[in-house]
């Protein structure tokens, strides 16, 4: 019997790291989640807290549920959000494997550099 291998599942697709990211780097989007981490809202109660016209606002809402970054359902004529929380660790994934990939690439220049030194000086 030939034991399984476990194996990283395959990275996302680029365009949905791209879109995450793109909904990441506005302030109003990130101050968006930091609110429904704490619990989820209607757009009405999450528009009050913004100097903007509600139909803006409503555009980075659609950017972030875009993104899978938030879930809306509506009753009745109230439309709620709420956190996606499986798409920010899409993105946490991504930073861990270039901050992975950055570390070993300074231990080595590390490594080349202490070597070079050690040879200079003997």
């Amino acid at each position: 019997m030939i034991p399984a291998t476990h194996s990283a599942p395959p990275p996302p697709p680029p365009a949905m790291i791209d879109g995450i990211f793109r909904a990441l780097s506005d302030p109003t989007r990130r101050s968006v989640l930091e609110r429904l981490s704490a619990k989820p809202a209607s757009v009405s109660d999450l528009a009050a807290g913004y100097r903007m016209a509600l139909p803006s606002f409503v555009a980075h809402l659609r950017v972030l549920e875009g993104a899978g970054l938030v879930r809306s359902k509506k009753e009745g004529r109230v439309r709620t959000y709420e956190l996606a929380p499986e798409r920010l660790r899409v993105a946490e994934d991504w930073l861990g494997r270039q901050r992975t990939m950055w570390e070993r690439r300074l231990d080595r220049l590390d490594a080349w550099l202490l070597k070079m030194k050690k040879e200079r000086s003997e």
